[in-house]
């Protein structure tokens, strides 16, 4: 399998200067530094709060994220939101009560998550968001790939393959969240001048969902060249509403993450390309800048995980 296109390195993304307002109105608070209290990692204790666990490329997060921390002798404490905000929120509630020394966080809805960033700032818990921004609250930084980047990726992929006016349908994510604006911005940024986009719909980062809504946007637009899903769950759905259709060999199927399936079927010529994010290595940086921002490290307001563009060249 061939790898192509850019590997983005934290250096060359990092955005603005701590203290101010980051990536997606991602607050940033003094990061690190002077004030801050020293905690060992083997003494410390982690609240992960992870959107679903039924994805896994989220799967692979948490993995990130524990094995650090599991090689300093630090605890995490593993919290399931399974896509819905209101558990999140008490989920994240239940890990202020346990006084954890630290919040790594991957929002269900970046503008829902609020309420519990601001009541772990007025607990003194400092937080760390992963994959997904919040729209308030303060956090040390975000960790995460550049999602309007990766759109663009996806956009032009298609062009390339296809040719500038293709007809083009997109499967967003969950509305609200921050990667769902992001990766969508960014495809249009290219989309909008170089491909015919006629149909735009959710289905909410969920292969059964998207298998369901690729079979409504086949029935009324019969002439589709090309897919672009917001990530790999849903672009599988989509492949088989396509393969059940008939339609693979005339359908360009591009997903976004980089997740087992996604890539086994890239690899088996039914899936043409993702935008692979490394959720491992994303859970990896987020442990690690814990430990910077306890030893009293600056940190900066967004840290960037790489990308790469998977096809089966």
């Amino acid at each position: 399998m061939k790898k192509i296109a850019a590997l983005f390195t934290a250096s060359a993304l990092l955005l603005g200067a701590c203290g101010t307002t980051g990536l997606e109105g991602n607050n940033t608070e003094d990061s690190g530094g002077e004030g801050v209290e020293n905690v060992q990692p083997d003494e410390m204790v982690v609240g992960l709060s992870v959107s679903t666990l039924n994805n896994p490329f989220f799967v692979s997060l948490e993995e990130g994220v524990v094995d650090t921390a599991e090689s300093e002798g630090t605890e995490v404490s593993t919290v399931d939101a399974q896509d819905d905000t209101a558990k999140q929120l008490n989920d994240i509630n239940d890990l202020i009560q346990q006084e954890v020394d630290i919040l790594l966080i991957n929002p269900v809805d970046s503008a829902a998550i609020e309420p519990a960033i601001e009541s772990a700032n007025s607990a003194g818990i400092p937080v760390i968001t992963i994959d997904r921004s919040t729209e308030g609250g303060e956090v040390i930084t975000l960790v995460a790939s550049d999602n309007v980047e990766g759109g663009e990726m996806a956009a032009q992929y298609i062009i390339d393959l296809v040719g500038e006016g293709a007809t083009t349908v997109q499967l967003e994510g969950v509305p609200g969240a921050s990667a769902t604006r992001e990766r969508g911005e960014g495809f249009m940024n290219v989309a909008e001048e170089g491909l015919d986009v006629v149909d735009s719909q959710t289905a909410n980062f969920n292969r059964s969902e998207g298998l369901t809504v690729m079979e409504n946007m086949l029935q009324s637009n019969s002439d589709v060249e090309a897919v672009f899903a917001q990530n790999d769950e849903m672009a599988l759905g989509a492949l088989e509403a396509i393969e059940a259709a008939g339609l693979a060999e005339d359908i360009v199927v591009v997903g976004f993450d980089g997740n087992d399936d996604a890539l086994e079927a890239i690899e088996a010529g039914r899936m043409d390309a993702t935008i692979a994010q490394q959720p491992i290595e994303m859970g990896r940086i987020a442990m690690e800048t814990a430990y910077d921002y306890f030893d009293g490290e600056d940190i900066e307001d967004y840290i960037a995980a790489p990308l790469e563009l998977i096809t089966n060249d």
